[in-house]
């Protein structure tokens, strides 16, 4: 159920009503919106419709809510959310999330040099792979704890937010200490366990679309890490299975207009995973912003023929750098911007 509440209503008034929910033994949420204050009230479905919820002081309406995705949904919160990701940098509400980087972090002089392209062409998130879910057992799997401490160095230097892939529970307590963004990859995208451990931290969470998945399996998922008391949930589409070869994946751009419908969360499209063809990165990076996105998740390498991971589909950065002009064009016309990383004391 949400709680409506009048926009007169006191903070007593609404600890009261708090208060009252807990007693009848229900969960409840409080948001603070721009237009109005909402409670969303959690427990068995019955048990809620008979509760007297319209008869606590302060309450001006109360409304079911039908979609199995509560938190998650517009109903809960008509706004759109806006997320901080770390140094200034924010997701949402018209502001861009432009994540650049390579697929694997491999070393601290390599990883350096990538970021530092990334950046000056416009990148406001660094992105590096520190533990790699790969199709055969016998790929680079990653540098572990040391590519952690080499991603969180290289981005405190210049002052950007990292985001960096956690593949299970165990390692989020590790993984929780060097990144500003925990990326949960599509693999994962139903791996239950590890979005509720993610759900209880405060870092803000990139949920990829499983490859099978569809929306509402997506939104279920990040309903599950909000019901776990993180609300800093991102969507990213990075293309589904399909029957055609000439792509890596199927790139459904229809999903981001479909999902903004259904959810104030923000989702941002991942073209390189999506088309795994560099020649097709551009396109789909401006028609992303076109249709509503909220950033972009592109792999950049300066050397892709030596990358350890992903190399056929990282964008070179003079080609990074092209792309990110464009797209400064293509924001300023969708009404949006690409905020810059600040300086933090």
């Amino acid at each position: 159920m949400i709680i409506v509440l009048k926009p007169n209503s006191s903070d007593e008034q609404i600890q009261h009503i708090l208060e009252k929910i807990e007693e009848m033994g229900f969960a409840h949420d409080l948001s603070k919106g721009e237009k109005r204050t909402v409670i969303g009230v959690i427990g068995e479905e019955d048990l809620l419709r008979e509760a007297p919820l319209r008869a606590l002081p302060g309450v001006e309406d109360v409304h079911a809510v039908l979609k199995p995705y509560k938190m998650a949904s517009r109903e809960y919160q008509e706004e759109d959310s806006v997320i901080d990701l770390g140094y200034g940098v924010k997701v949402g509400g018209g502001h861009l999330m432009m994540i650049a980087g390579p697929c694997a972090i491999e070393g601290k002089e390599i990883l350096s040099e990538i970021a530092h392209a990334v950046k000056a062409s416009g990148a406001n998130v660094l992105r590096g792979g520190a533990f790699k879910p790969r199709t055969s057992p016998y790929s680079f799997q990653g540098m572990g704890e040391e590519g952690l401490k080499i991603l969180q160095e290289v981005g405190h230097d210049l002052q950007m937010p990292v985001v960096t892939e956690v593949m299970d529970p165990r390692q989020v307590d590790l993984i929780d200490k060097y990144t500003d963004i925990f990326q949960i990859g599509a693999r994962n995208m139903q791996n239950f366990n590890l979005l509720k451990e993610v759900g209880s931290t405060n870092r803000p969470v990139l949920l990829k679309r499983g490859m099978s998945a569809t929306v509402v399996d997506l939104l279920m998922s990040a309903e599950y890490i909000m019901a776990n008391g993180n609300k800093q949930v991102i969507l990213c589409e990075r293309g589904i299975r399909s029957f055609d070869s000439s792509t890596r994946n199927l790139l459904d751009l229809a999903v981001v207009p479909n999902v903004k419908g259904l959810t104030h969360l923000p989702i941002i499209v991942d073209p390189s995973h999506a088309t795994g063809r560099p020649d097709l990165i551009p396109a789909m990076s401006l028609a992303s912003i076109a249709a509503g996105a909220d950033g972009v998740h592109i792999e950049v390498h300066c050397n892709p023929e030596l990358a350890k991971s992903d190399g056929p589909q990282a964008l070179l950065p003079n080609q990074f750098d092209e792309v990110m002009k464009k797209m400064r064009s293509m924001a300023e016309l969708m009404g949006k911007t690409i905020g810059d990383p600040v300086a933090t004391a």
